[in-house]
């Protein structure tokens, strides 16, 4: 049986309410904005890095852009489906299938990001401490990492601010979501909840339909704290509630945040 991260197409169509140019017009944003001070790189950044990429949807923005833009992802599906989309777009992305706590590329990179809570896979404090090792071992001197992040609330509050449900259309093709049911209970313990996952896709030949348990681990921010100090070379520099730069800012305690979106600048 094959869970969701084996069908590319279908994750990809799953997350299309995100309005991924926008998002990376945000993140170059910041970098101008968080390179600057004592490490002066010289201009915005010219080499990025997506880290558990998927489809690399903003590592193929970044790329349309001009930057020089990697993926990195551990599925071997969204791999393939990522170099081959580049492909199709005419973008030049470079896409490894590597472990996020274990890479070593040989280079470094003036921006690296981690979208779409993907660090909610790392499961142990060990994990998370070594996927931040790696990356502060891979940022240009001055360069930063930034690391997007479920707002707390959203396992912690009584009224979380993202839905577990939603639909999604794209050239005629819909997909109907359902991430999480009201079941899916966060152990107390150890912080994991096995999200079931159902997606139905229509308008592509017969009705698709797919479902998973997608083990979450959950991040307080004081356990995000934590993770950076022990791994080391890295430093926070801003927090956000959401996409936004500028005055357009939304910080991690406003009432409408709904992620939590750190930046860490290499020490």
């Amino acid at each position: 049986m094959t869970g969701i991260y084996d069908h590319p197409w279908v994750y990809e169509l799953a997350c299309s309410f995100r309005d991924v140019p926008a998002e990376t017009g945000v993140l170059l944003a910041w970098a101008a904005e968080h390179r600057t001070g004592e490490h002066r790189p010289g201009g915005p950044p010219a080499t990025v890095l997506e880290l558990a990429a998927g489809p690399a949807e903003h590592a193929r923005e970044f790329a349309r852009r001009g930057l020089a833009a990697t993926a990195l992802d551990l599925n071997p599906e969204m791999c393939a489906y990522a170099a081959g989309a580049a492909k199709r777009q005419g973008v030049e992305l470079a896409v490894v299938r590597d472990d996020m706590t274990r890479f070593d590329l040989g280079r470094r990179f003036d921006l690296i990001v981690t979208m779409l809570d993907s660090t909610s896979h790392l499961m142990t404090l060990d994990a998370f401490v070594a996927h931040l090792r790696r990356a502060a071992a891979h940022l240009s001197p001055g360069g930063l990492y930034v690391m997007e992040m479920s707002h707390p609330r959203d396992r912690l509050g009584d009224e979380p601010t993202v839905s577990t449900g939603w639909s999604v259309e794209r050239g005629g093709v819909r997909a109907d979501v359902r991430w999480g049911e009201p079941s899916d209970r966060l152990d107390p313990v150890t912080q994991i909840a096995d999200d079931h996952v159902t997606v139905t896709v229509e308008g592509r030949g017969e009705p698709l339909v797919i479902r998973d348990v997608v083990p979450y681990r959950f991040w307080s921010a004081t356990e995000l704290d934590a993770a950076v100090r022990l791994a080391g070379g890295l430093a926070v520099v801003a927090q956000y509630g959401d996409f936004g730069a500028g005055e357009d800012a939304v910080a991690l305690t406003d009432p409408g945040a709904w992620r939590m979106i750190t930046l860490l600048r290499a020490a």
